[in-house]
């Protein structure tokens, strides 16, 4: 059954397409009969404006992408429910993309959205270099660039200072007598990986500790499979994520060691399971809620000034100490 048009509805009223116009989108006065007419012939035909063509004819679809790298990781859940609050506050849909840590994934996705002529884009990549991305800003797309930054690009950002963290959860470990270290990290291509590799390195170098340091993914999979080829523990393994510390666990344990009386073992990002996991962990926390709800908030003025707006927003994070570490004799 074909979907009845403005034209068949203006037909039916007995009126002008003009004036059908006017009572979908309240643009003029209309007087009571020829309102009451069109709004009947609206619900005879079962008549749906066409929501594309009407967002396109005033410049704006009230909608933002958003581009994320890993759905299933709860970290982005709750930066996305910051996100889509804010933004729903202000009338606008949030289109929400998986890229699963697939570049070309992204890219697909990024051309998508395009497509369906978003008004702006939350973007947490992949890895450090997207041309397309790149090419977009410049004409025109207006970004915020959400945890990771890819550099080069310059567009506005809302991140946690990594720097910060890092720092916070080693003197930590440092100071409770920690000597020995393997840090299992994720994707070396990703702006927080690389601070944090940063921060690490020159720790143990001024301190003169032993350490190993290993890129991986972000995942529970790849703290799992690098657990379960470690032949000899340190004193501590520092990960990446929240993500990676519960497979780090999860295969010290099955190999009938215990945390953290063999060994501390730390996450990054202090999502909602870290305090119930056992032994509940030692991590750092983002403000997740506050990141989405802050990106939402700087997009939103991105667009609606009409202008490029390079801000960035730096948080704090906050060292939480649970059970998974512990004081070692100095």
């Amino acid at each position: 059954m074909n979907k009845p048009s403005i034209k068949e509805v203006a037909k039916k009223a007995g009126v002008s397409i003009s004036t059908v116009s006017r009572v979908l989108n309240n643009s003029a006065p209309v007087s009571k009969e020829l309102r009451k007419r069109v709004e009947n012939a609206i619900k005879e035909l079962g008549y749906f404006p066409s929501n594309i063509a009407k967002s396109l004819r005033k410049g704006k679809t009230k909608t933002i992408g958003f581009i994320l790298p890993d759905i299933t990781n709860p970290f982005f859940a709750d930066i996305v429910r910051g996100a889509e609050d804010f933004l729903r506050k202000k009338g606008y849909t949030l289109i929400l993309c998986n890229s699963d840590q697939n570049s070309e994934q992204e890219i697909q996705l990024l051309e998508t959205l395009i497509s369906k002529h978003i008004d702006g884009l939350l973007f947490t990549g992949t890895g450090s270099f997207n041309l397309l991305l790149e090419e977009k800003i410049k004409k025109g797309l207006k970004v915020v660039f959400l945890d990771r930054i890819i550099q080069g690009i310059n567009a506005s950002y809302v991140i946690v200072d990594n720097k910060k963290g890092m720092e916070l959860l080693l003197d930590f470990l440092i100071k409770n007598g920690h000597k020995s270290f393997i840090f299992i990290n994720g994707n070396k291509e990703t702006f927080s990986a690389k601070i944090r590799y940063e921060v690490f390195m020159e720790k143990m170098k001024n301190a003169k500790l032993e350490y190993k340091h290993y890129f991986t993914n972000f995942s529970y999979d790849a703290g799992y499979k690098f657990a379960k080829e470690i032949k000899d523990l340190p004193h501590a393994i520092v990960c990446g994520n929240d993500l990676i510390a519960y497979g780090v666990i999860d295969a010290i344990e099955e190999k009938g060691y215990r945390v953290p009386d063999d060994v501390s073992v730390t996450g990054f990002d202090d999502i909602l399971f870290s305090k119930h996991f056992k032994p509940p962990l030692t991590t750092v926390r983002q403000p997740k809620y506050r990141m989405g709800m802050k990106a939402a908030e700087l997009i939103i003025k991105i667009i609606e000034e009409n202008k490029s707006l390079n801000r960035g927003i730096i948080l704090e994070p906050e060292l939480i100490i649970r059970k998974s570490t512990k004081e070692l004799k100095k």
